[in-house]
Protein backbone atom coordinates (compact mmCIF):
# COMPACT_ATOMS: atom_id res chain seq x y z
CA UNK A 1 0.00 0.00 0.00
CA UNK A 2 1.35 3.40 -1.24
CA UNK A 3 1.18 6.78 0.78
CA UNK A 4 0.71 9.81 -0.79
CA UNK A 5 1.39 12.81 1.10
CA UNK A 6 1.48 15.97 0.87
CA UNK A 7 4.59 16.25 0.18
CA UNK A 8 4.65 13.31 -2.42
CA UNK A 9 6.50 14.08 -5.78
CA UNK A 10 6.01 11.33 -8.15
CA UNK A 11 8.71 10.86 -10.53
CA UNK A 12 8.42 12.23 -13.52
CA UNK A 13 8.50 10.53 -17.08
CA UNK A 14 11.54 11.06 -19.33
CA UNK A 15 10.05 13.30 -22.99
CA UNK A 16 11.90 11.09 -25.98
CA UNK A 17 13.36 13.95 -28.64
CA UNK A 18 10.75 13.01 -31.31
CA UNK A 19 7.93 14.28 -28.95
CA UNK A 20 9.95 17.91 -27.99
CA UNK A 21 10.12 18.13 -31.76
CA UNK A 22 6.40 17.87 -32.72
CA UNK A 23 5.65 19.94 -29.70
CA UNK A 24 7.68 23.00 -31.22
CA UNK A 25 6.62 22.45 -34.62
CA UNK A 26 2.68 22.82 -33.45
CA UNK A 27 3.11 25.95 -31.01
CA UNK A 28 4.67 27.30 -34.13
CA UNK A 29 2.37 26.05 -36.69
CA UNK A 30 -1.28 26.49 -35.24
CA UNK A 31 -0.68 30.69 -34.49
CA UNK A 32 0.57 30.92 -37.77
CA UNK A 33 -2.66 29.37 -39.73
CA UNK A 34 -5.00 31.24 -37.50
CA UNK A 35 -3.50 34.67 -38.65
CA UNK A 36 -4.11 33.07 -42.02
CA UNK A 37 -7.26 32.36 -42.12
CA UNK A 38 -8.25 36.16 -40.46
CA UNK A 39 -6.89 37.71 -43.04
CA UNK A 40 -8.36 35.51 -45.52
CA UNK A 41 -11.70 36.59 -43.90
CA UNK A 42 -11.16 40.23 -43.71
CA UNK A 43 -10.61 39.75 -47.48
CA UNK A 44 -13.98 38.93 -48.19
CA UNK A 45 -13.94 34.86 -47.14
CA UNK A 46 -15.85 32.31 -49.40
CA UNK A 47 -17.45 33.76 -52.58
CA UNK A 48 -20.36 31.39 -51.74
CA UNK A 49 -21.14 33.34 -48.38
CA UNK A 50 -19.02 32.73 -45.25
CA UNK A 51 -20.42 33.22 -41.84
CA UNK A 52 -23.44 35.76 -41.42
CA UNK A 53 -24.07 36.03 -44.78
CA UNK A 54 -26.47 34.66 -47.14
CA UNK A 55 -26.35 32.71 -50.57
CA UNK A 56 -27.84 35.44 -53.02
CA UNK A 57 -30.47 34.88 -55.00
CA UNK A 58 -30.92 32.47 -58.31
CA UNK A 59 -32.66 29.67 -59.71
CA UNK A 60 -33.39 27.50 -56.04
CA UNK A 61 -31.19 30.31 -54.28
CA UNK A 62 -32.71 32.11 -51.14
CA UNK A 63 -33.33 36.57 -51.48
CA UNK A 64 -30.47 38.44 -50.19
CA UNK A 65 -30.79 40.02 -47.02
CA UNK A 66 -30.05 43.33 -48.55
CA UNK A 67 -32.12 42.69 -51.68
CA UNK A 68 -35.97 42.36 -52.92
CA UNK A 69 -36.95 38.78 -54.00
CA UNK A 70 -36.10 39.26 -57.57
CA UNK A 71 -32.47 39.73 -56.29
CA UNK A 72 -32.30 43.12 -57.22
CA UNK A 73 -29.57 44.86 -54.89
CA UNK A 74 -30.37 47.71 -51.89
CA UNK A 75 -34.24 47.30 -51.81
CA UNK A 76 -34.76 46.42 -48.26
CA UNK A 77 -37.91 45.08 -46.45
CA UNK A 78 -38.99 48.50 -45.55
CA UNK A 79 -38.31 50.17 -48.87
CA UNK A 80 -40.48 46.94 -50.27
CA UNK A 81 -44.51 48.93 -51.64
CA UNK A 82 -46.11 45.67 -50.27
CA UNK A 83 -44.03 45.18 -46.83
CA UNK A 84 -44.40 49.40 -45.66
CA UNK A 85 -47.80 49.10 -44.54
CA UNK A 86 -50.90 46.80 -44.64
CA UNK A 87 -53.28 46.41 -47.87
CA UNK A 88 -50.81 46.23 -50.37
CA UNK A 89 -49.80 49.74 -49.79
CA UNK A 90 -48.05 51.13 -52.83
CA UNK A 91 -49.88 49.24 -55.29
CA UNK A 92 -52.09 52.81 -56.24
CA UNK A 93 -48.69 54.40 -57.04
CA UNK A 94 -49.12 57.04 -59.72
CA UNK A 95 -52.78 57.12 -59.71
CA UNK A 96 -54.83 59.92 -58.83
CA UNK A 97 -58.02 60.38 -56.84
CA UNK A 98 -60.12 63.40 -56.20
CA UNK A 99 -62.37 62.85 -53.42
CA UNK A 100 -65.06 65.50 -53.29
CA UNK A 101 -66.69 65.91 -49.81
CA UNK A 102 -70.17 67.25 -50.74
CA UNK A 103 -70.87 70.79 -49.24
CA UNK A 104 -68.81 73.01 -47.28
CA UNK A 105 -69.16 73.06 -44.12
CA UNK A 106 -69.61 77.29 -44.30
CA UNK A 107 -71.98 77.16 -46.88
CA UNK A 108 -74.79 78.12 -44.53
CA UNK A 109 -73.12 81.56 -43.45
CA UNK A 110 -72.71 82.42 -47.71
CA UNK A 111 -76.29 81.78 -48.84
CA UNK A 112 -75.93 84.40 -51.21
CA UNK A 113 -72.63 83.15 -52.70
CA UNK A 114 -73.93 79.50 -52.99
CA UNK A 115 -77.19 80.67 -54.45
CA UNK A 116 -76.01 82.32 -57.50
CA UNK A 117 -76.42 80.29 -60.77
CA UNK A 118 -73.51 78.00 -62.93
CA UNK A 119 -73.85 76.25 -65.98
CA UNK A 120 -73.94 73.03 -65.61
CA UNK A 121 -74.28 72.44 -69.58
CA UNK A 122 -77.81 71.06 -69.77
CA UNK A 123 -79.23 74.02 -68.01
CA UNK A 124 -78.10 76.15 -64.99
CA UNK A 125 -78.24 75.29 -61.43
CA UNK A 126 -77.16 77.25 -58.02
CA UNK A 127 -73.63 77.34 -57.42
CA UNK A 128 -73.85 74.85 -54.47
CA UNK A 129 -76.47 74.21 -51.31
CA UNK A 130 -75.73 73.77 -47.44
CA UNK A 131 -76.75 70.04 -47.69
CA UNK A 132 -79.01 68.16 -45.20
CA UNK A 133 -79.28 67.34 -41.44
CA UNK A 134 -79.97 64.40 -38.49
CA UNK A 135 -82.50 65.64 -36.21
CA UNK A 136 -79.85 66.25 -33.79
CA UNK A 137 -78.62 68.58 -35.92
CA UNK A 138 -75.41 66.81 -37.33
CA UNK A 139 -74.50 68.09 -40.57
CA UNK A 140 -73.91 66.28 -43.91
CA UNK A 141 -71.10 69.10 -44.55
CA UNK A 142 -69.35 67.02 -40.92
CA UNK A 143 -70.13 64.02 -42.47
CA UNK A 144 -69.11 64.29 -45.85
CA UNK A 145 -65.89 65.91 -44.73
CA UNK A 146 -65.36 63.18 -42.08
CA UNK A 147 -65.47 59.99 -44.18
CA UNK A 148 -63.49 61.47 -46.99
CA UNK A 149 -60.46 62.27 -44.09
CA UNK A 150 -61.06 58.33 -43.24
CA UNK A 151 -60.80 57.98 -47.33
CA UNK A 152 -57.98 59.96 -48.32
CA UNK A 153 -55.88 58.04 -45.16
CA UNK A 154 -57.08 54.77 -46.79
CA UNK A 155 -55.98 55.09 -50.72
CA UNK A 156 -52.85 57.09 -49.47
CA UNK A 157 -51.78 53.97 -47.94
CA UNK A 158 -52.44 52.27 -51.02
CA UNK A 159 -49.68 54.72 -52.43
CA UNK A 160 -52.60 56.88 -54.54
CA UNK A 161 -52.17 60.82 -54.97
CA UNK A 162 -55.11 62.24 -53.21
CA UNK A 163 -56.82 65.52 -53.61
CA UNK A 164 -59.36 67.18 -51.40
CA UNK A 165 -61.73 69.71 -53.50
CA UNK A 166 -62.37 71.34 -50.32
CA UNK A 167 -61.19 70.55 -46.77
CA UNK A 168 -63.37 73.52 -45.05
CA UNK A 169 -60.57 75.77 -45.43
CA UNK A 170 -62.71 78.35 -47.92
CA UNK A 171 -64.87 80.85 -47.16
CA UNK A 172 -67.85 78.08 -48.95
CA UNK A 173 -68.06 75.86 -51.95
CA UNK A 174 -66.38 75.53 -54.50
CA UNK A 175 -69.50 75.52 -56.73
CA UNK A 176 -69.96 72.52 -58.63
CA UNK A 177 -68.80 72.98 -61.93
CA UNK A 178 -65.51 74.19 -60.27
CA UNK A 179 -65.52 70.99 -57.78
CA UNK A 180 -66.04 69.22 -61.95
CA UNK A 181 -62.90 71.17 -62.79
CA UNK A 182 -60.45 70.53 -59.80
CA UNK A 183 -61.08 66.62 -60.79
CA UNK A 184 -60.41 67.48 -64.63
CA UNK A 185 -57.53 69.58 -64.04
CA UNK A 186 -55.82 66.89 -61.66
CA UNK A 187 -56.74 64.42 -64.71
CA UNK A 188 -57.92 62.17 -61.68
CA UNK A 189 -57.93 58.64 -62.38
CA UNK A 190 -61.04 58.48 -60.58
CA UNK A 191 -63.55 60.88 -58.54
CA UNK A 192 -65.84 60.43 -55.78
CA UNK A 193 -68.56 62.62 -54.50
CA UNK A 194 -68.84 61.48 -50.99
CA UNK A 195 -73.19 62.73 -49.94
CA UNK A 196 -75.55 61.61 -47.89
CA UNK A 197 -79.33 62.26 -48.68
CA UNK A 198 -82.25 63.82 -47.15
CA UNK A 199 -85.26 62.05 -47.99
CA UNK A 200 -88.27 61.36 -45.72
CA UNK A 201 -88.03 58.91 -42.94
CA UNK A 202 -88.56 55.43 -44.05
CA UNK A 203 -86.84 56.03 -47.08
CA UNK A 204 -83.30 54.00 -46.08
CA UNK A 205 -80.17 52.46 -47.65
CA UNK A 206 -77.41 54.05 -49.94
CA UNK A 207 -77.26 54.68 -53.97
CA UNK A 208 -74.26 55.36 -56.21
CA UNK A 209 -75.18 58.44 -58.81
CA UNK A 210 -73.74 57.59 -62.10
CA UNK A 211 -73.19 59.91 -65.06
CA UNK A 212 -75.91 60.08 -68.00
CA UNK A 213 -74.42 60.05 -71.97
CA UNK A 214 -75.08 64.13 -71.50
CA UNK A 215 -73.43 66.39 -74.90
CA UNK A 216 -74.76 69.62 -74.49
CA UNK A 217 -73.18 73.19 -74.02
CA UNK A 218 -69.99 72.73 -72.30
CA UNK A 219 -71.03 69.25 -71.10
CA UNK A 220 -69.76 66.04 -72.36
CA UNK A 221 -69.83 63.20 -70.53
CA UNK A 222 -69.75 60.32 -73.12
CA UNK A 223 -66.24 59.80 -73.23
CA UNK A 224 -66.61 58.63 -69.09
CA UNK A 225 -70.20 56.76 -68.94
CA UNK A 226 -69.01 53.80 -69.00
CA UNK A 227 -66.03 53.96 -66.84
CA UNK A 228 -68.49 55.78 -64.43
CA UNK A 229 -70.67 52.90 -64.44
CA UNK A 230 -67.79 49.90 -63.96
CA UNK A 231 -66.49 52.74 -60.83
CA UNK A 232 -70.19 53.18 -59.04
CA UNK A 233 -70.75 49.28 -59.39
CA UNK A 234 -67.37 48.39 -58.02
CA UNK A 235 -68.05 51.10 -54.99
CA UNK A 236 -71.84 49.87 -54.36
CA UNK A 237 -70.50 46.37 -54.10
CA UNK A 238 -67.83 46.97 -51.67
CA UNK A 239 -69.72 49.61 -50.13
CA UNK A 240 -72.46 47.10 -49.20
CA UNK A 241 -70.14 44.38 -48.11
CA UNK A 242 -68.10 46.86 -45.65
CA UNK A 243 -71.08 48.63 -43.92
CA UNK A 244 -73.55 45.77 -43.64
CA UNK A 245 -76.21 47.78 -45.56
CA UNK A 246 -78.73 47.61 -48.04
CA UNK A 247 -78.68 49.49 -51.34
CA UNK A 248 -81.82 52.39 -51.45
CA UNK A 249 -85.37 51.04 -51.01
CA UNK A 250 -86.51 54.67 -52.51
CA UNK A 251 -84.52 55.28 -55.98
CA UNK A 252 -82.46 52.48 -58.30
CA UNK A 253 -85.06 49.67 -58.09
CA UNK A 254 -82.71 47.80 -55.14
CA UNK A 255 -79.34 47.73 -57.86
CA UNK A 256 -78.41 50.66 -55.36
CA UNK A 257 -77.64 52.71 -58.59
CA UNK A 258 -79.13 55.67 -59.87
CA UNK A 259 -78.34 57.43 -63.53
CA UNK A 260 -78.77 61.44 -63.55
CA UNK A 261 -78.11 64.10 -66.24
CA UNK A 262 -78.60 67.30 -63.50
CA UNK A 263 -75.86 67.50 -61.88
CA UNK A 264 -72.78 69.41 -62.45
CA UNK A 265 -70.22 68.24 -60.96
CA UNK A 266 -70.94 64.78 -63.12
CA UNK A 267 -72.30 66.80 -66.34
CA UNK A 268 -68.93 68.49 -66.47
CA UNK A 269 -66.45 65.77 -65.72
CA UNK A 270 -64.18 64.54 -68.16
CA UNK A 271 -62.95 62.04 -66.25
CA UNK A 272 -64.75 59.20 -64.36
CA UNK A 273 -66.55 60.37 -61.49
CA UNK A 274 -69.53 58.98 -59.27
CA UNK A 275 -71.45 60.52 -56.66
CA UNK A 276 -72.28 58.04 -53.06
CA UNK A 277 -75.34 58.58 -51.20
CA UNK A 278 -74.19 56.92 -48.34
CA UNK A 279 -77.31 56.92 -46.38
CA UNK A 280 -80.42 58.87 -45.38
CA UNK A 281 -80.01 61.23 -42.46
CA UNK A 282 -83.55 62.08 -41.88
CA UNK A 283 -84.60 58.55 -41.40
CA UNK A 284 -83.94 57.71 -37.65
CA UNK A 285 -82.36 54.34 -38.38
CA UNK A 286 -79.73 55.94 -40.99
CA UNK A 287 -79.04 58.81 -38.61
CA UNK A 288 -78.02 56.18 -36.38
CA UNK A 289 -75.41 54.66 -38.63
CA UNK A 290 -74.39 58.15 -39.90
CA UNK A 291 -73.46 59.57 -36.74
CA UNK A 292 -71.20 56.42 -35.73
CA UNK A 293 -67.49 57.55 -36.23
CA UNK A 294 -66.87 53.24 -36.50
CA UNK A 295 -69.76 52.81 -38.99
CA UNK A 296 -68.03 56.04 -40.92
CA UNK A 297 -64.97 54.38 -41.37
CA UNK A 298 -66.79 51.28 -42.15
CA UNK A 299 -67.66 53.30 -45.04
CA UNK A 300 -64.76 55.10 -45.75
CA UNK A 301 -63.44 51.35 -46.25
CA UNK A 302 -65.86 50.35 -49.10
CA UNK A 303 -65.79 53.01 -51.05
CA UNK A 304 -62.13 52.92 -50.76
CA UNK A 305 -62.23 49.08 -52.07
CA UNK A 306 -64.30 50.11 -54.85
CA UNK A 307 -61.97 52.41 -56.14
CA UNK A 308 -58.82 50.31 -55.64
CA UNK A 309 -60.75 47.71 -57.13
CA UNK A 310 -61.56 49.44 -60.69
CA UNK A 311 -57.62 51.33 -60.70
CA UNK A 312 -56.20 48.02 -60.29
CA UNK A 313 -58.50 46.61 -63.49
CA UNK A 314 -57.34 49.84 -65.85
Amino acid sequence: MSYAGPDFDPPRPRRSPLRRTLTVLFAVLVPGALLGWLAWEALGGSQEGGPGRVAASGSGGTASAGGDPDGKPGASAAQSPTASAPGGAGTLAGKVVVIDPGHNPANSTHTAEISRQVDIGTNKKECDTTGTATDSGYSEAAFTLDVAHRLRALLERQGATVKLTQDADRPYGPCVDERARIGNSARADAVVSVHADGAGAGQRGFHVILPGAVHEGAADTRAVVAPSRELGELIADDFADATDTSPSNYVGDGTGLVTREDLGGLNLSTVPKVFIECGNMRDSKDAALLTSGAWRQKAAQGISEGIVSFLRGR
